[in-house]
Formats: structure tokens, sequence, C-alpha cells
């Protein structure tokens, strides 16, 4: 596993300074991704991109790699989905900044005035994963209510 990054970062200290952290998270360190996972195995990849723009806001730009292991709904097989992710992150303290973001950035709140960075990269491979995970070639899944009548 790379560590070049803290555990934590003062993103309004990172983004002053323009700085740009990266590496490598092992998935299995991740609680809340792991029981949507068949298995926790590989790792995730990031760089996060701390800056102002130009109305003032504390933005992370973060891009996350890592190959998930799913499993299909229609085959029920293993298989891998492949994640490449980037976004825009407004940096928030309070869950009521969230009004005042302009529209193009998705918030993440401090904890402490810290932002932890395997909870920066488990929120991205969470939102990454399908509701519906499908193995590719598996055509599409229909749910039926019952008998149809004609």
């Amino acid at each position: 596993m790379s560590r070049e990054y803290p555990d934590w970062v003062n993103p309004w200290k990172a983004a002053e300074g323009n700085r740009v952290y990266g590496g490598s998270i092992a998935l299995d360190r991740m609680t809340r991704l792991k029981p949507m996972l068949a298995e926790a195995s590989g790792e995730a990849h990031f760089e996060a991109d701390f800056s102002k723009d130009a109305l003032g806001w504390t933005v992370v730009t973060i891009h996350v790699t890592a190959t998930l292991q799913l499993i299909c709904q229609a085959s029920l097989e293993v298989y891998a989905e492949a994640v490449d992710r980037t976004s825009d992150l407004a940096v928030i303290e309070d869950l009521d900044d969230q009004v005042d973001i302009p529209e193009h950035y998705d918030p993440t709140k401090t904890e402490g005035r810290r932002l932890n960075f395997l909870e920066l990269v488990q929120d991205e491979l969470i939102l990454a994963v399908p509701q519906v995970p499908r193995k590719p070639g598996q055509g599409n899944i229909y749910f039926s209510s019952g008998p149809q009548t004609e």
C-alpha cells in the first residue's frame, strides 16, 4: 500500500498550499463498502487535489480507481467492476452549509475541521457501486409482479 498522504488533513490549509495527495488504500479497511462486495481484496488508488475556486470555496478534486468484486444480480456470479471516478467536492463544516454550494460541486463534510482520506475514497467507491450489479453481457434484468395478461 502506497502512503503519500496523512490519515487526516486540514482541507483549508491544504487548499492554501494547492496540495495534492495520493496513494492507495486496501479495500478490506473500508467497513461501509465491504458488505457490498463479494470479496474485499485489492486496493483503491486515489489522487486528491486541494484548491480554492474563484468564489472562495475550498475544493477537493478526487480521482479514484479500483476493481470491485461484485455479485451479478442476473447470474449470481462474481465479476470485476472497474471504477474510474472523478468528483469535485466543496468542503463544508455543517450540513446547513450545503444549500449554498454551487450546483457543480458535491458536498464533503469535515469532522473536527479535518478530512479523512479513507472516508473520502470509500464514499466515492460506494457511489460507484451499481444499484443493481450486473456482469457485462448479462442483458437487462426485469422484475415481474406476477402473471401478465393481454
